[in-house]
């Protein structure tokens, strides 16, 4: 190469220099810095020849350090060396001057540095007129854009005044815009962008798409200065009426004001709910802090500030979790765990947070509101109770609306508040207590409540803004289920805890009612021994219930006389153990004996079984005759139920006087008079049928009933026993009084698969279709012939293969 070179011919021979991020465009003066072996042989080969020619191409990669062609573009631009400076040993700074486009045509080598033949480009004369109008547009774009940025090169000025070319204009703009506005590869893209037209419309639509982002730019500053205007002038307003409140001595309440527009703006509130109290705080600024309206309007923020709309606890729906917790906290109830396993297990694959709501139906003291907590433990939720005993008010469940005086949220956002989380364990307790009178229905409100599919938008009448209500998870105890009305009863899943039987009642007194007395009192083992002996002697003779609650109190008792004996003897005592002495010295004497069993039944008496607000319980049925006209009394403060099943069992032996050896006239000159002593206590009247028709019978037979037997059922007048409710509370009711056998309707054959295998080892249940088998089975032997025991059944149906 020589100094008087021209620039190749197509297809001529030139030296490669690969440049990594950048491009260098015709027209263009730019120094490169090079320190690649291949790049560094190739300048000093060149730094002894003046105005020398070589190949610049942009790498695709631009990590490869030894590039190949495979990794250059195919269009680069024809630059000549103007100077070459040497930096240090194998450094160089290279200044390169841009003269035109050209495609590597083929290449020739790699070493000793990149070698190719290339084939120039040049445009089309054809466009040259257009080309001066998207010119005149390129320059006036140019020039909006160096407006709103006044850190461009100061050679664009001079750039858009003097060139004229509109191709050379193109690829100067693009070349000395700064790399943040114009990437490598838009660059290549114009590079390699041969027509003027084409180019220029490029390198329009790169200006014309900074403008567009420059122009948002410049709008959101403006819109962050204005608001930073407004947020100063507010403070200088501010500031001035606390300084105003000040001279009044009025800035307690304001400072009170402030503090709650911070934490409404510090939470994250619904739209709706943000937009009221931001609405209620600008009222109380025009308040006088001393009215009525004011505090009424304070208190109302308060309440939106405080209530969780978006707090939650996590949960912790593991099966084996809850199974662990239900057996720490609650001995036996087997089939009510199993229920509450499979309720957590559908949680736990469900995501939808909805679900069945348990109604847990027994009597007091078997641990109802308890599982609750249980569940609530077992699933890392909070708890929370909502008692409805005596509720009469239906804004007891929906608040009262803000216009009353001493207005209130409803109790299920007051419990949400207290528990601080939308999603805790809510146990709704005693809704068969509830009432309705004029001033509305409470379980007409819970119906909306209970709802999953409305209760996502549940609206207290006092928040008056919808709050979801669908994460909570609803649990319910009742006494009586046929206190609570259909439609809410609909809404529940029911679980039966009919109560304990005598075994369960001692093993949950060992493992957790002695020990937590003991540790409430202060007291050790060693020095106050509860043995199970005590504890089975304080069952026999002091508690007659389905739970353990009385248990619990008798064992309290039994603490509190020790713990008062250790301390009259200042801690010197010697050991307490809770033997026959003891406990009568502490309890007093027997209330109830168990004799009950062993006694002799006069006629006329029968015993029967009943449900009450505390579990199953033993009923007796009173008959005597006396002269007179063929009357009927019955007494006992009976039910309807009552009354009519008293009728049909004295008609059926009206029925049957000749199978049974009596006078057919024997009710002309004879009154009946039945009484049931504690009828009034039995929660459900139905079962009192079948012992009425006994007590009937052995009073006009002369035969005694059997005092360890004791039958349930209802019967019509063409003699079938008809099933009852309530068989499991029924037969606990009865091994706890010591009664060895039992007469059931044989349509209660299957209820009996609820009752604990224990207690079903120590009865003999006998099992019923019609009236005309009972007899044998609960009346003594007689002393004479017994035509209703010899005589054949009205059907072909024979008694239990139990029957002697």
């Amino acid at each position: 190469m020589g100094s008087t070179r021209k620039p190749p011919a197509n297809g001529e021979h030139i030296a490669i220099l690969p440049l990594r991020n950048s491009v260098l465009f015709p027209m263009s003066v730019v120094p490169i810095n090079v320190g690649r072996p291949r790049s560094v042989q190739l300048v000093e080969d060149l730094s002894g020849q003046e105005r020398a020619l070589v190949g610049v191409v942009t790498q695709r990669d631009p990590n490869a350090v030894e590039p190949t062609f495979d990794d250059l573009h195919q269009v680069g631009t024809l630059a000549r060396v103007i100077k070459v400076i040497r930096l240090g040993q194998n450094n160089y700074s290279v200044v390169l001057n841009g003269l035109g486009r050209f495609r590597i045509g083929e290449p020739v080598g790699l070493e000793p540095y990149m070698q190719a033949k290339v084939d120039r480009l040049r445009a089309s004369k054809s466009t040259e007129p257009n080309a001066d109008l998207l010119a005149q547009k390129l320059r006036d774009g140019t020039r909006a854009l160096m407006a709103l940025l006044p850190d461009l090169p100061r050679e664009l000025s001079g750039i858009l005044d003097n060139v004229h070319e509109a191709g050379a204009l193109a690829d100067l703009v693009v070349a000395n815009l700064p790399e943040d506005l114009a990437k490598v590869s838009e660059r290549q893209q114009i590079l390699e962008a041969v027509e003027v037209d084409e180019r220029l419309i490029l390198v329009m639509n790169l200006i014309d798409r900074q403008l567009s982002v420059l122009k948002v730019r410049d709008e959101i500053a403006d819109q962050i200065r204005d608001e930073m205007s407004r947020s100063q002038r507010e403070y200088v307003l501010r500031e001035q009426m606390r300084s105003i409140l000040e001279e009044l001595g009025e800035t307690g309440e304001q400072d009170d004001i402030d503090e709650l527009r911070a934490k409404i703006s510090r939470l994250e509130l619904p739209e709706e709910a943000s937009a009221t109290a931001r609405k209620q705080l600008s009222r109380l600024r025009g308040m006088q802090p001393q009215s009525a309206e004011y505090n009424v309007a304070r208190t109302y923020v308060e309440w939106i500030a405080d209530l969780p709309w978006h707090k939650t606890s996590s949960d912790q729906l593991d099966v084996k979790r809850v199974r662990q917790c239900l057996d720490e906290d609650h001995y036996g109830l087997d089939l009510v765990k199993k229920r509450i396993v499979e309720y957590s297990a559908i949680r736990q694959l469900r995501k939808d947070k909805k679900g069945p709501i348990l109604l847990f139906v027994g009597p007091p003291g078997v641990g109802k509101t308890s599982l609750g907590r249980s569940i609530a433990r077992a699933m890392g939720r909070k708890y929370g109770r909502i008692s409805l005993g005596g509720v009469r008010d239906e804004a007891e469940i929906r608040g009262h609306r803000r216009t009353y005086v001493g207005a209130l949220p409803g109790r299920i956002v007051q419990a949400l508040k207290k528990v601080g989380v939308k999603n805790p364990v809510l146990v709704l307790d005693e809704v068969d207590k509830m009432g309705a009178d004029v001033r509305g229905d409470p379980a007409a409100a819970l119906l909306e409540v209970l709802d999953p599919e409305q209760n996502s938008t549940f609206v207290d009448h006092y928040i008056d803004l919808p709050f979801d209500l669908s994460q909570v998870m609803f649990l319910a105890t009742a006494n009586d289920r046929s206190g609570i009305p259909g439609p809410l009863k609909d809404r529940m899943e029911i679980i039966e805890v009919a109560g304990y039987t005598r075994m369960e009642k001692v093993q949950i007194a060992k493992q957790f009612l002695v020990p937590k007395q003991l540790r409430d009192h202060g007291l050790t083992d060693e020095q106050l021994e509860i043995t199970t002996e005590g504890i089975e002697l304080v069952l026999d003779h002091y508690t007659r219930e389905a739970g353990v609650r009385g248990l619990e109190r008798e064992i309290a008792a039994l603490c509190r006389h020790a713990a008062v004996r250790l301390a009259e003897h200042k801690g010197e005592a010697p050991p307490a153990r809770t033997d026959a002495d003891f406990i009568e010295q502490v309890l007093g004497i027997q209330k109830y004996r168990p004799e009950l069993a062993e006694r002799k039944l006069s006629p006329g008496v029968a015993t029967g079984l009943s449900v009450n607000n505390a579990g199953g319980d033993l009923l007796f049925i009173e008959v005597t005759r006396m002269p007179g006209k063929g009357k009927i009394h019955v007494t006992g403060n009976l039910r309807n139920v009552m009354k009519e099943s008293a009728a049909t069992a004295v008609s059926y032996v009206r029925s049957r006087a000749e199978r049974l050896h009596l006078d057919p006239e024997w009710l002309k000159t004879t009154d009946l008079h039945l009484h049931i002593p504690r009828a009034r206590a039995a929660r459900d009247a139905a079962g009192a049928g079948l012992p009425m028709f006994i007590a009937v019978s052995s009073l006009l037979l002369g035969v005694a009933a059997r005092p360890d037997t004791a039958a349930t059922g209802e019967m019509t007048l063409r003699g079938r026993v008809l099933p009852v409710p309530d068989i499991k509370a029924k037969i606990l009711a009865a091994h706890r009084a010591g009664i060895k056998t039992v007469v059931l309707p044989e349509g209660n054959r299957n209820d009996v698969q609820d009752v604990p295998e224990e207690v079903l080892s120590n009865l003999d249940l006998r099992f019923v279709e019609r009236v005309d088998q009972v007899l044998p089975l609960v009346l003594e032997e007689p002393s004479g012939p017994l035509a209703g025991s010899a005589g054949e059944p009205d059907s072909a149906s024979a008694p239990d293969h139990h029957v002697t």
